[in-house]
C-alpha cells in the first residue's frame, strides 16, 4: 500500500461557469440520458425523476487526477464515490505502476489476472493514456485541465514545475482551479521534495513507537493506513475548497500529507504531550492500568475487549457478571486507584475467567448486563460482521471479469444520495478517445494522429 509522493494527482475539473447549481443539474440531466439505457425494472419515468432529483454530491465536478500508487489514487476514487467523474491520466507504456504489483505490503493482489490492488483504489474512474514527457501531450493535459474543476496530484514539485503542470501555471489559463497535492511531507519546509510512501509515513509520525508493549522495538502496521489516512483528508480538503469556491469565488491550492494526516490521526497524543508535557506509552494487557479497559482470551481462542473508561461506574456490574461479586467491595481492588496499583494480579484473575466460556457467551452476558465491550475482529469476522453489512461499508457491484464481487463501501452513508461502486477500475487507457472527442472536442482523424505520433 506504498504512495508515492513521485506520482499522485487527483484532478478535479471545474466547470468554469459561475452558476454551479444550474451547472450541476443540466449535467445530471444529461447523465440522465445514459443512465436510463443501463437500467430496467422501472418506468422511463420513475427512472428519470429519481436519478435527476438526487444526483450524487460531486455530481457535474469533474477531477484530473495524476497520481500512482494508493494516497493519490484513493483520495481520487473517494472524489468518484461521491459522484465526481475522476479522469486519471496515465502514461501511455505501462500506466500507473500499481497496475503490475503481485503483492503488496505482504497481501497478493493478483486474482484471475487482474490487480486487486489497482481495483480498489481506481473505481469509478475513468482512464485517460497521455504521453506528458511531449509537448503535445502537455497542451491537451492543460486543455483538459482547464476545463476541470480540480487538478489533483502526488508528484515532488521538482517534477511538477519541469513538466509545467505546477499551480501557477495551470491557474493562468483556469482561475477557478482547485490545485491539490497529496505529500508527504506538507508544501512547506525542509523535506517538500522528499520522496515518501505509507512505510515511511509510519516511521515519521510516531506511530511505530505507540504500538506493541514495552520493550519491544517500533512496530510496523501493515495494510496500507497511512496512504488510507492521507488520502481521506486530502479528499476532505478538496470538498472543502470547492465548498469555498462555491460560496466565496475563491479558488485556491490545497494540500494533504502523510505526516499531517497521522499527527491529526493520533491528536490526542500531541496535543497531550504539548499542552502538559505527559507522553503516552506502551503498556501491556498483563498489567492493564484500568482491567476493565483491556482485552481477553475466551474459551474458543477468540478474544473479547472491554472498554469501561469510567471503571468505577461499572466495576460492581462487571463483579456480578463474572461471578466475582466477593472482590466488588475488597479493598485490594474496590477501586480505579486500587486496581491500577494492582492490576499485575487482578488480569490474570479476569483471564481465567474468560477462558471458561466462548466468545459469543460472553459477548451476550456482559452486554445483557450493559455493559461495554466488542469481540476482537480477525478478517473473517471484519467481511461477516453485520454492521459492516448493514451500513454497507462492504458493498457488491457486479464486475465485468470477476463477475459479483464484494469490496470495500463508502466509510459513510448518505441518506437520499447513497455512494455506490458504478463502475469498475478503467483499463489502461480505456477512455482517452472517449475523452479527447467528448470533452475535448477532438475529431477522429485528430485522434488517430495522436495515436500514431505516440501522443496517447
Amino acid at each position: 500500500m506504498a504512495s508515492s509522493r513521485t506520482g499522485m494527482a487527483n484532478s478535479f475539473a471545474t466547470r468554469t461557469s459561475p452558476n454551479f447549481a444550474s451547472l450541476t443539474s443540466s449535467l445530471c440531466i444529461l447523465s440522465v440520458k445514459s443512465e436510463i439505457k443501463r437500467r430496467s425494472g422501472e418506468s422511463e419515468e420513475e427512472r428519470t425523476m429519481e436519478t435527476v432529483a438526487k444526483p450524487l454530491p460531486l455530481e457535474g465536478i469533474r477531477v484530473v487526477e495524476w497520481a500512482q500508487w494508493q494516497q493519490g489514487p484513493v483520495a481520487g476514487m473517494m472524489l468518484a464515490d461521491l459522484g465526481a467523474d475522476v479522469i486519471k491520466i496515465e502514461e501511455p507504456v505501462g500506466g500507473d505502476p500499481a497496475r503490475g504489483f503481485e503483492r503488496v505490503a505482504g497481501l497478493i493482489t493478483f486474482k484471475d489476472g487482474r490487480n486487486a490492488y489497482f481495483e480498489n483504489n481506481n473505481r469509478n474512474k475513468r482512464s485517460m493514456a497521455l504521453n506528458l514527457k511531449t509537448g503535445r501531450g502537455l497542451e491537451i493535459a492543460h486543455q483538459l485541465i482547464e476545463k476541470s474543476d480540480v487538478f489533483l496530484h502526488n508528484f515532488l514539485p521538482r517534477v511538477v514545475e519541469k513538466l509545467g503542470l505546477d499551480e501557477d501555471s495551470l491557474r493562468k489559463r483556469n482561475p477557478r482551479l482547485i490545485y491539490a497535492v497529496a505529500s508527504g511531507y506538507g508544501s512547506k519546509g525542509p523535506d517538500a521534495d522528499t520522496p515518501s510512501f505509507d512505510y515511511t509515513g509510519l516511521a515519521r509520525s510516531g506511530i511505530m513507537t505507540m504500538v506493541g508493549e514495552p520493550d519491544m522495538p517500533p512496530l510496523r502496521i501493515e495494510g496500507g493506513i497511512v496512504d488510507q489516512m492521507g488520502a481521506i483528508m486530502t479528499a476532505y480538503t478538496v470538498l472543502g475548497a470547492l465548498l469555498v469556491r462555491e460560496r466565496t469565488g475563491i479558488a485556491q491550492r490545497c494540500d494533504a500529507s502523510l505526516l499531517g494526516s497521522m499527527m491529526w490521526l493520533q491528536g490526542l497524543n500531541v496535543a497531550i504531550k504539548l499542552i502538559t508535557g505527559s507522553e503516552g506509552q506502551r503498556t501491556t494487557r498483563a498489567k492493564a492500568p484500568n482491567p476493565l479497559w483491556n482485552y481477553y482470551k475466551c474459551a474458543d481462542g477468540k478474544w473479547i475487549a472491554l472498554a469501561h473508561l469510567q471503571a468505577d461506574r461499572f466495576w460492581p456490574a462487571f463483579c456480578k457478571t463474572l461471578g466475582i461479586e466477593h472482590l466488588e467491595h475488597d479493598p485490594r481492588y474496590a477501586n480505579a486507584p486500587a486496581r491500577r496499583e494492582r492490576g499485575a494480579e487482578l488480569v490474570p484473575l479476569i483471564d481465567n475467567i474468560f477462558a471458561q466460556k466462548p466468545r459469543a457467551e460472553w459477548l451476550r452476558l456482559l452486554t445483557d448486563s450493559g455493559l461495554i465491550c466488542t469481540q476482537v475482529s480477525d478478517f473473517d469476522d471484519l467481511v461477516a460482521d453485520p454492521a459492516a453489512l448493514a451500513n454497507e461499508y462492504i458493498t457488491e457491484y457486479d464486475h465485468p471479469s470477476w463477475g459479483r464481487l464484494k469490496t470495500i463501501g463508502f466509510p459513510a452513508t448518505y441518506a437520499e444520495t447513497p455512494c455506490k461502486v458504478r463502475l469498475p477500475a478503467p483499463e489502461h487507457g480505456q477512455h482517452t478517445e472517449e475523452i479527447l472527442n467528448e470533452v475535448l472536442g477532438y475529431d477522429w482523424d485528430e485522434i488517430v494522429k495522436l495515436r500514431e505520433d505516440n501522443i496517447i
